[in-house]
């Protein structure tokens, strides 16, 4: 067997890993998916006979791809205007598929994406590899010019910001559909009373409208101001909704007859809901694959 057939196989079987990696660095499938072909590319200059564990070798790959993504993504000159959200997995509204189960292992849901956002790529790749993919900080080092010990200090620092930040949803999906179910109610009823009831008091509204910055505000915070936009935005942009699962949370898509025109995912704590990500940037929603598996 040659070394392109052999690193062929080896790529294909560790390919679901791979892109488990590529989504938690870079928070896009789209993206994602260019770093595994970048990746797939760089195997072809490399000699099978130096590597010992091909598993670690791909991730570790992938992990460099992602790094100078990022950094690229930081150096260029425009800057996003509002919210961030990251490209959800989506799915109707029942199991989810092996291959997005790999996805979001470990509860990556939007919420944590949108904290890893916020990292420094050295940060974000120190602490994916070694929290979420048990990589050494020996192998981490060279990937970011560190010493081991500075690698393992990037990820101690990153380790800090997303337990400072990222909100855990309630491990009970059935309360989060039931939840999520009676917002979507109130919403279609322009219930005011009734949202305050569903919303935690200092629930946080991201919305991503890419470049149609006038489709929405790009931040709402507290349950007041939140229902009353649920409310008076709800009785029409609800009749296009249906429940779904948004990294592997109880969620919601909106689609005419022809596209999906928004996804909503939600965070719920203690039977209310703390946090809303609202995606409307219509360049992610172009490219989104629903899987229709129930």
């Amino acid at each position: 067997m040659d070394d392109m057939q052999w690193f062929a196989e080896q790529f294909e079987a560790n390919r679901p890993h791979l892109r488990a990696v590529a989504y938690r660095m870079l928070g896009s499938l789209t993206e994602a998916d260019d770093a595994l072909q970048e990746a797939w590319i760089r195997t072809t200059r490399a000699d099978s006979r130096t590597i010992g564990n091909i598993g670690g070798w791909l991730t570790t790959l992938v992990g460099r791809v992602c790094i100078d993504l990022l950094r690229a993504r930081q150096s260029r000159p425009e800057h996003l205007v509002g919210t961030w959200l990251p490209e959800p997995v989506v799915s109707a509204d029942g199991p989810l598929d092996p291959e997005q189960s790999s996805l979001l292992a470990d509860s990556v849901g939007l919420a944590l994406l949108v904290v890893l956002e916020s990292l420094e790529p050295a940060e974000r790749l120190a602490f994916v590899l070694h929290d979420m993919f048990g990589v050494p900080f020996d192998d981490i080092a060279p990937i970011v010019e560190r010493t081991p010990d500075a690698a393992r200090q990037l990820a101690s620092r990153a380790r800090r910001r997303v337990r400072g930040t990222a909100v855990q949803p309630s491990a009970d999906l059935a309360t989060q559909r039931r939840v999520v179910a009676a917002f979507l109610a109130a919403s279609r009823a322009g219930d005011f009373e009734k949202l305050i009831t569903l919303l935690d008091p200092g629930v946080a509204l991201r919305v991503d409208t890419g470049s149609r910055t006038w489709l929405a505000p790009a931040l709402l915070n507290g349950a007041t101001d939140v229902a009353r936009h649920a409310a008076a935005r709800g009785p029409r942009f609800a009749t296009l909704c249906r429940p779904a699962l948004v990294n592997g949370a109880a969620g919601i898509i909106a689609r005419t007859r022809s596209r999906v025109v928004a996804v909503v995912g939600f965070t719920v704590v203690d039977e209310r809901i703390s946090e809303i990500d609202l995606l409307l940037d219509a360049n992610k929603l172009a490219g989104l694959t629903i899987s229709e598996q129930v």
